[in-house]
């Protein structure tokens, strides 16, 4: 028997939009109100609703979606992730990296490169802000010497930034639609790929049209190959389909043995480092935050479920998605709405994740597709939002030379090119018998 589905179940969501846009609204911050707070107060409310229920049953309900496999798992791929991230931005491969790519670019193909270098960093690290931080500074000082537009050359790293954000099989926003969905890295790669690709060689060529003639020399930069080595071995790995988990723990060890070896990470600091990264921020801490947000949206999402949110949205979709096209332009639309109330591609995904199953379920959608278009749309939106971390952290790193949000939008090329084509994907792909 089909459950019976309730608006008011709904309601712990609609608080969390209410409260979090509201907050950034007033104090002109999206950042000011901590999502985590305030999905508290989501999962207080949905306690608080349906009195007559008994607390045990309500509890069971949330401790019950919190420990599924799929949450669990991704809890544990999140600090994983963190592990190298740590190591081998402590190693130095950020700035390897960063170096070796602008000492090979010839000087009026620059802020192309700076996309390819941002392409390239972003799908190793898989963090589209940790690839900001580090490119920013080198965009502005290129800016600055060939007399370019300090939007443009922004706009370069940003758009390599949300290349690797959606693609990157270490990415947060992967293996939270991956695990959600229950699909293969591997499988929503390729699947990604397909939609995208068209978008990066765009960009690219745009960028070659439009920054092309610079002409300012490249001063000589140092860097240590093995110090990228770490990069291209988990690159590689989660390419050729090895497990997430060998692939992580092989490349952290590999990045504490290339810190070792060139004295960048002491004997003393390995734990460290792993645990806090070389800034204390980062490494298993820097994803804290997002693991215990997963946590508490998976508990939401299972009262909600229980008190018929869940089946009312379905019933609601339903009337209004007739085919398997729709049901994709649906969840398309559901995956950037998310993102656009919570400036959070990760926590959009987390949130739309179980709704985008349902739909995918009803319609025999496959998995890696559904993967793909929650990943390809909260990228999209993220990596245009005035007030989300990507934007934000690139003008912040581009103070010197006053750039803002809204002179850089119109060079963020990728996100959009990104979104027409996988629109145009939907629309136009043949259906399979």
């Amino acid at each position: 028997m089909e459950q019976k589905g309730s608006a008011l179940g709904l309601l712990p969501i609609g608080a969390f939009l209410l409260i979090f846009i509201g907050g950034g609204i007033f104090f002109h911050d999206f950042y000011a109100v901590p999502a985590i707070a305030v999905f508290l107060i989501a999962l207080l409310i949905a306690f608080l609703q349906k009195p007559k229920m008994p607390l045990a049953h309500k509890l069971s309900a949330v401790t019950k979606s919190m420990g599924e496999e799929n949450v669990m798992v991704m809890c544990l791929i999140f600090i994983l992730a963190g592990a190298f991230s740590g190591a081998a931005s402590a190693a130095g491969g950020v700035s390897s990296t960063v170096n070796f790519g602008l000492s090979i670019l010839p000087p009026h193909v620059a802020v192309a490169g700076l996309f390819v270098i941002g392409c390239f960093i972003s799908l190793s690290m898989g963090t589209s802000v940790g690839t900001i931080v580090a490119l920013t500074p080198i965009a502005v000082e290129l800016s600055q010497k060939t007399g370019m537009i300090p939007g443009i050359c922004v706009g370069a790293v940003v758009c390599g930034a949300m290349f690797g954000d959606n693609l990157s099989m270490i990415s947060d926003t992967t293996i939270a639609a991956t695990r959600s969905q229950g699909c293969h890295m591997k499988d929503k790669f390729r699947e990604n790929i397909r939609i995208v690709w068209p978008a990066a060689v765009l960009t690219l060529i745009l960028f070659l049209a439009f920054a092309g003639g610079g002409n300012a020399a490249i001063e000589k930069l140092d860097y240590n190959f093995w110090q990228i080595l770490p990069y291209l071995a988990v690159l590689g790995g989660a390419l050729a389909g090895m497990n997430v988990f060998a692939v992580l723990g092989t490349g952290t060890v590999l990045s504490i043995a290339v810190g070792l070896g060139t004295g960048t990470i002491a004997f003393s600091e390995i734990f460290t480092v792993i645990a806090t990264g070389p800034d204390g921020k980062s490494g298993i801490a820097g994803m804290y935050e997002i693991t215990a947000i997963s946590l508490l949206v998976a508990g939401i999402i299972g009262i909600v479920k229980e008190n018929g949110g869940i089946a009312w949205l379905m019933q609601a979709v339903r009337k209004r998605v007739k085919s398997r096209k729709g049901a994709q332009m649906g969840i398309a639309l559901l995956s950037s709405a998310v993102d656009i109330s919570t400036a959070n591609n990760t926590v959009a995904i987390v949130m739309a994740a179980p709704i985008v199953k349902d739909i995918a379920q009803e319609y025999e959608i496959p998995p890696k597709r559904t993967a793909a278009l929650m990943d390809i749309f909260t990228s999209v939106c993220q990596g245009l939002l005035p007030y989300g971390a990507q934007v934000l952290y690139a003008c912040a790193g581009a103070a010197a030379v006053g750039l803002t949000p809204f002179q850089l939008t119109p060079y963020l090329f990728y996100p959009i090119l990104m979104g027409i084509c996988a629109l145009l994907y939907i629309l136009f792909e043949k259906e399979k018998k």
